[in-house]
């Protein structure tokens, strides 16, 4: 590619990291086939990472001689993924085992080279396939590779320790803050595992599969879903909120009676449909102006939070793949017109997979239209390291009383999940009591 700088062995091609801090991805299927002669930006393969659904090109031009998995298998970055033949443009051919050692090797924040794009988008290959020193493939084909986070890689090397002598405790057997700060106290004869210390502050601690599980009724089996993929990542994200924040819910409701009829309005000047969301959005961007508490980051590994300036709101979309949450950057400077028109362009790209993986991070705030779907009322997981999220239930006709008045107008109902280690119960009410009284008076939210 241009501008890449290529290993000299061209009879493999390791997989490249596909997004920032991804360890592995999954295998959707090959566009190519054994003996095939690919050029050089031709496309190898269609891989699945957490949300995106990426196109991975050649390096080079060359003969494929070996495809290294099938379609579902998870690969893991630095693994060989297409082997050349001899037919090759310019192949030196090398000890395969320096490759592989290499290979295994394959953290987010190493040498595996980076892929950026998506399947609409054209994909390049970062210019970071240099081979480790053999001191360096020596002492990994002795203690191997840890398996962390860029942040725990730092606290390591901030306390002086060896990361890669560390017994994770994290899932597949990754390294935690609170792996690093127990290993830093007790030496390296003393347990590596979760060790409550004053520093760790949030950190979660990993649990154990427990070993009593009740056996699982394996008999009139109509379908066998594996946890890959979208799914799988949302298993885990809402896994590590669940156990990482503190959560509590409040619910209130909104008379969107004359908000209703603006947005009729609206719809009229703009002359397309225009649904609630854009003026529930504009409603929570202005009550986080009130309430900055609630417009924050969580960083655990610190023991930080980080409340944020702009509000860059994610909006949770239902897919035939499963939830995905864009994010629309900078919400609180867009009019209730240029959001209706972000979160429908959102919409899109996450339904047909174009969606930039850029667009599906940095999120500070979070909404979810379960009222698109007919629910009331829901207690909504916070998308951490999010502190809040506010779930929208679908608005309709009541009977309503006023100063001794009855009549009938539109509620929206309103469930706003907090971290309570973050947000007190009394703020969160606060919050959401705000976003009510805008709701009920659009002179106040249409400014």
């Amino acid at each position: 590619m241009a501008g890449v700088t290529q290993p000299k062995d061209r009879s493999h091609f390791i997989l490249p990291d596909l997004g920032e801090g991804l360890d592995e991805a999954e295998l959707i299927k090959w566009r190519v086939s054994v003996g095939d002669e690919i050029k050089e930006h031709e496309t190898l393969a269609e891989m699945e990472t957490d949300k995106a659904l990426v196109e991975v090109p050649s390096p080079w031009t060359g003969t494929v001689s070996e495809l290294c998995g099938s379609a579902g298998d998870m690969i893991k970055v630095g693994a060989v993924l297409v082997r050349y033949g001899s037919g090759g443009s310019g192949s030196e051919v090398t000890d395969v085992a320096e490759v592989e050692t290499a290979a295994d090797a394959g953290s987010a924040d190493e040498d595996a080279g980076t892929v950026v794009g998506s399947v609409s988008g054209e994909l390049t290959v970062s210019d970071r396939f240099a081979r480790k020193t053999e001191d360096d493939q020596a002492g990994e084909q002795v203690r191997g590779k840890a398996l962390a986070t860029p942040a725990v890689r730092r606290i390591a090397r901030e306390l002086g320790v060896d990361i890669n002598l560390i017994a994770g405790s994290g899932r597949g057997g990754r390294v935690t803050a609170s792996d690093v700060h127990g290993f830093s106290q007790n030496g390296a004869s003393g347990a590596s595992g979760p060790t409550s210390t004053p520093d760790s502050g949030f950190t979660p601690q990993a649990i154990a599969i427990p070993a009593d599980l009740p056996p699982v009724d394996e008999g009139n089996v109509v379908e066998t879903i594996p946890f890959r993929g979208v799914r799988r990542k949302i298993a885990e994200a809402l896994d590590r909120s669940v156990k990482t924040a503190v959560h509590f819910t409040v619910v209130d409701e909104a008379d969107v009676t004359q908000l209703d009829a603006k947005r009729k309005e609206y719809a009229k000047v703009l002359g397309a449909k225009m649904s609630m969301l854009p003026f529930v959005m504009s409603a929570i961007c202005k009550a986080l102006r009130s309430h900055p508490s609630l417009n924050a980051i969580v960083d655990d590994a610190k023991s930080q939070i980080l409340r944020k300036d702009a509000v860059n709101l994610g909006c949770a979309v239902d897919t035939d793949h499963g939830l995905m949450v864009p994010v629309i950057h900078g919400a609180n400077a867009l009019s209730i017109g240029q959001l209706g028109q972000a979160v429908g362009e959102l919409a899109r790209g996450c339904k047909d997979r174009s969606i930039e993986r850029e667009r599906l991070a940095g999120g500070t705030f979070t909404i979810s239209n379960v009222g698109s779907y007919g629910g009331m009322f829901a207690t909504p997981i916070i998308n951490y390291p999010e502190v809040a999220i506010l779930a929208v239930g679908r608005a309709k006709e009541k009977v309503l009383a006023e100063n001794g008045r009855m009549f009938v107008g539109t509620v929206m109902p309103l469930s706003l999940s907090c971290d309570h280690r973050v947000v007190d119960g009394a703020e969160g009410a606060r919050f959401l009591n705000t976003v009510v009284g805008l709701l009920e008076n659009p002179s106040e939210l249409i400014d």
